[in-house]
């Protein structure tokens, strides 16, 4: 989210690009939940860890996966083929590509960046049915580890995340208590959620205090 006017002192997470007075910088959702993160990044559990990966470039994507001009456009701008299988993703070397539906999917840049995949993906697709919209001031990713990680997500996402259910390659969405997410499986003991930025502040503070027993 670009900010223009409110001042920047308080700030104390990492994740704040700072700019010159009077300019626009980028912040993180989580700036209200800083102190928060501080003592949980404190504590150094083995058994649950969160943190985020801020300013990743975010783009919904709609079209016709049957169409091959489509795809083709896609798959130059990305570097990776279109996941056609529900629930799957496909990853190349600068972004990755999850399905969300038949015809909408989430591109996702591996590293923070600026936004540059919605106007690269509009110029390779244009003329074409399609839709093309930059999502990064909206959403954010965060990285869940540990031990625990399972038992935590589980507290409060009806989904099974049972390995054989939900592997690396995969995605989901679903919700946690009551902020909707996007579940990508990284590893036995790793997870990234994509959470919308107006429930970010929420999503933090009730996993936290859910994954609170657990690690204790």
């Amino acid at each position: 989210m670009w900010n223009e006017a409110r001042s920047n002192e308080a700030a104390v997470l990492p994740d704040v690009v700072q700019r010159t007075a009077g300019k626009a910088w980028q912040e993180s959702p989580l700036v209200g939940v800083a102190n928060l993160l501080k003592a949980h990044h404190a504590g150094k559990s083995k058994a649950f860890r969160l943190s985020e990966r801020p300013f990743c470039d975010l783009v919904n994507l709609r079209g016709d996966a049957a169409d091959g001009a489509f795809v083709e456009a896609v798959q130059h701008v990305t570097g990776c083929g279109l996941p056609v299988q529900p629930n799957t993703t496909a990853r190349g070397e600068a972004c990755d590509v999850l399905w969300l539906g038949p015809d909408e999917w989430l591109v996702r840049s591996c590293e923070p960046q600026p936004a540059r995949f919605e106007a690269a993906l509009a110029t390779a697709l244009a003329g074409q049915f399609a839709s093309v919209v930059d999502v990064g001031s909206g959403l954010t990713v965060l990285e869940l580890t540990g031990t625990q990680v399972r038992d935590v997500l589980a507290r409060g996402c009806p989904l099974d995340l049972h390995p054989r259910l939900l592997a690396p390659g995969q995605c989901a969405q679903s919700h946690y208590f009551k902020a909707s997410i996007v579940l990508v499986p990284v590893s036995g003991e790793a997870y990234e959620v994509i959470v919308r930025r107006s429930f970010a502040d929420y999503f933090v503070r009730i996993l936290l205090d859910a994954a609170a027993p657990l690690v204790a």
